[in-house]
Formats: C-alpha cells, structure tokens, sequence
C-alpha cells in the first residue's frame, strides 16, 4: 500500500510539471517577432526543459498587457515598447504595465521603407506624397518608428498619405496587392522573403546619417540608432551596404514568473547562441554580452543573479 502511494504521488508531481507550460505571446506569424519567439521556446525546451507554448497575436500592444496581468509570461518587444508600457506613456496612457521585467536584450532590428526594386525612388526625400503603412492598431509604436525613418529624410506626416494596417503583416499585404508605395518590415523576416518573390524583387532606402538627420530620427525614436548592413542571404531587399534604423529587441517576462524559471532562460539563451540561430539566422548577428545592455526597464531578480554569477559586470 505505501509503494502504492509513493508512485501515486511521484505521478502527481510528475503530471503537475508537465502541466507547467509558460504562454509566450508574440507578434503575428510571419514576423519577426514570432520568428524570435519560436527560436527562443525551441531553446528553452530542448536546453532547459522548460516548456512553452508561442500564442501569436495581432502585435505586442495586445500582448504585454496580458504580461502584465499574468495571463501570458513571456513575450518579446523592442525598447520603445518596455519603456512606454512601465512607465505609462504615450498609448499606455494611465495604463502603467508595472509587473512587465525584462528577462535579457537580443539582437536589434534593422529596418527602413522598402520600394520595389524597379522603383523609381531612390531616397526617403522622394517619399513625399506616396501610400506608406500608418496606424498600426495592433503594435503601435511602429507608427512612430516609420516617423522617425521619413524624418531622417526630411519628411514628415503631412507629406506622405497614410494608408492604415492593424500590423506589419497587413501592410506587407498590402504592398504586394499594390494598395501602397513604400512597405515597411523589419530586414531578415519570413515575410520580407514573400513580398520579395511576390513583386519580383524589393529594395530598402537606405537612411541619412548627418548630424541633423540623426537628430530629427532622435527626437521621434530616443532609441533608434543607424548602422551599415552588408548584404546577406537572409537579407532581402538589400542589394549593397546600406545605413539602415537600429532598435534593440528584448524578451519581456512578467514579474510573476519565479526567479529560478527566469534564471535557467537566460542561462540557457546566453550559451545557446548556435541553437537559436538555427531556428533564426539573425540571432547570428546576436552577442550574448549584451544580454544585461542597460534598459529603461529593470530587469527580472532571476536573470540579475545569471548576470551577476557570470560576471558580466553587473546590469549595463
């Protein structure tokens, strides 16, 4: 009877573990956010046994509430996000996120407007009184992120027509369907490859990098910088170095997840950079160094004491 009860038991436990599976909300399939997520989970199963299940939404403006409030745990967004929804500004408004962490920094985001390859349009400049993507209902900060990128050519709102998509999905939809001139993704997504074979080639306008163009990026994107791609196969749309917008990319955890679940992620991110670029190349442009980059968010107890026990210098 005891033997009995001891299997029982171990049953139980064992049943209740594998009931444990983390939510992992992310952006919609095909971007680069769910790209990111499902690398991620692929790691964290596989590395760390610790099981997720990737949720796509329509953006991260749907899913770090959920964060938040404990009914999702993971999620992964850029800085001008985490910095909005903690500290309750622009469309957090009153809405202060205050339980979202930040669990580790991955690889930034390059991006710009993208024209069809036989465009015409060489430059942001020539943007003026074109279709590009606006309102972005499902991820909006990106509204500003194509601001700042029209900005660094001179441009404002009013000088372009906005043509309004929920999220960068719909608006590479409608790039293909012709519905606008300009398209705007992130470089390296599954998505970019499509619109690319689809309307038999694209190219992005590369960004201005003088003092004023920097400046104009800035006061619209803090956190946006610009740096020179080189060509890749994992790059469509890139036909020679190109200056393109730079904003870091993160894994967002909510302050509910216990310290040693966040701790075994970010050990396990941080030494399995070749795994998580065999599910997404761009995370070999990845240093594992920065994944402590200082934040205008704090970062979840359990990835501090990763960070702290590997010595890398405390939280940047």
């Amino acid at each position: 009877m005891k033997r009995i009860l001891v299997v029982f038991a171990a049953a139980l436990l064992a049943s209740g573990v594998q009931a444990q599976v983390l939510g992992f909300g992310s952006a919609p399939q095909g971007s680069i956010g769910y790209n990111m997520s499902s690398a991620i989970a692929r790691v964290m199963s596989e590395s760390a046994q610790i099981q997720s299940r990737v949720q796509p939404y329509s953006g991260s403006s749907a899913v770090l509430p959920l964060v938040n409030s404990g009914e999702l745990d993971l999620a992964v967004c850029n800085v001008l996000e985490i910095d909005e929804a903690t500290k309750g500004e622009g469309p957090y408004q009153g809405r202060k996120q205050a339980n979202l962490r930040v669990l580790g920094v991955i690889f930034p985001l390059y991006s710009s407007i993208f024209v069809r390859k036989d465009s015409p349009i060489k430059a942001l400049a020539e943007l003026k009184g074109k279709r590009l993507p606006y309102g972005y209902s499902a991820q909006v900060t990106l509204e500003r992120i194509v601001d700042a990128i029209i900005a660094t050519g001179g441009l404002a709102r009013k000088d372009i027509v906005p043509v309004l998509v929920p999220n960068v999905v719909r608006g590479a939809d409608d790039f293909i369907e012709g519905k606008i001139d300009g398209g705007f993704f992130a470089l390296g997504a599954a998505k970019v490859a499509e619109v690319d074979k689809s309307v038999g080639g694209i190219r992005y306008l590369p960004l201005l990098d003088d003092p004023k163009s920097v400046a104009a990026m800035k006061k619209i994107m803090p956190y946006a910088y610009i740096k020179l791609v080189n060509p890749s196969p994992a790059f469509a749309g890139l036909d020679g170095p190109t200056k393109l917008m730079a904003y870091d990319y993160l894994v967002a955890v909510g302050a509910h997840v216990k310290d040693d679940t966040v701790y075994r992620i970010a050990k396990t991110m941080y030494e399995n950079k070749p795994k998580l670029a065999e599910s997404l190349r761009a995370f070999n442009g990845w240093d594992p160094a920065t994944i402590n980059k200082e934040m205008p968010a704090a970062f979840h107890p359990g990835s501090a004491k990763f960070f702290k026990e590997k010595g890398l210098g405390g939280l940047k």
